[in-house]
């Protein structure tokens, strides 16, 4: 995968390894670009991290070859967005994004694999597996370093009962003892701080606006938990699962600066239609 840089005039006279690093690119990237050859090139010519670059050169970084995963054709994910840089998947409850011992070749990864054939399998957000919504994926390592400085993720779930209007729960969060998968608040576990809006009610549940300071595993899940409103249908956490089969959590909105243009760019997944409470 190749990534275009155009020097701006801002950039002009800097030295190429200081334009890199401005841009994000880690130290461990060129490396790797240095070392494949037609890696760094400006022209169609090999240039140095140490040359000087003028405004409108046209650096091309090119990538070496990264293992892909197995593609599986028979999936498919509807797609918010779409370009060389990233694409925003709009992901269905119930799939994994990574394979694991239990999923093999049902994933996000796999459904990459065989939309974008050729090209690493880089989630920069990512969901459990019964959690819907947003999921954003680079398509070089450039892209995605880039995207971890600046993307910003709106979620949205159901909880049981009736939390306060809104909140701010502040509570480290580590893994339970003795368990893979679950969490739980203690305070020898890393600080964690989830924003909350209620924007919605009914008789069992409210539907909760939120925004995560931190971004710990199961955090959202573990954080209402915590406050005596587990997420509805997360019986892991509590939650019932009377009316909701999974987890009712949606990533609804991402935000984040394009890695090329900077253009701030915003992708947003309806909700599922039975958290319309």
């Amino acid at each position: 995968m190749a990534v275009k840089i155009i020097i701006t005039s801002r950039e002009s006279g800097k030295t190429l390894g200081e334009v890199l690093s401005a841009r994000g690119v880690s130290r461990r990237l060129v490396t790797s670009l240095k070392r494949t050859e037609g890696g760094i090139t400006r022209m169609g010519l090999t240039i140095r991290t140490v040359d000087r670059v003028s405004c409108g050169d046209v650096i091309m970084l090119k990538e070496r070859d990264e293992k892909t995963l197995e593609p599986n054709f028979k999936l498919d994910v509807p797609i918010l967005y779409d370009d060389d840089s990233l694409v925003v998947f709009d992901k269905p409850p119930f799939m994994p994004v990574h394979p694991s011992v239990k999923h093999q070749g049902d994933t996000l990864g796999n459904y990459f694999a065989a939309r974008f054939p050729g090209i690493a399998f880089r989630p920069v957000n990512r969901l459990d597996r019964d959690t819907s919504g947003c999921v954003i994926c680079a398509k070089s390592r450039y892209s995605a370093a880039k995207l971890q400085q600046s993307f910003e993720k709106t979620y949205y779930a159901v909880c049981c009962g009736h939390p306060p209007i809104e909140g701010r729960i502040t509570a480290p969060i580590a893994r339970e003892h003795d368990s893979i998968i679950k969490r739980i608040v203690s305070p020898d576990g890393q600080p964690a701080v989830t924003n909350y809006r209620i924007v919605a009610r009914n008789e069992k549940y409210s539907l909760a606006q939120i925004h995560l300071e931190t971004g710990r595993t199961h955090q959202i899940r573990v954080h209402f938990s915590y406050i005596g409103f587990p997420l509805a249908g997360d019986d892991l956490y509590g939650g019932s699962r009377e009316d909701f089969p999974r987890q009712a959590l949606h990533c609804s909105l991402v935000s984040f600066t394009h890695p090329q243009s900077d253009e701030e760019i915003e992708v947003s997944s309806p909700l599922p239609e039975n958290f319309c409470i």
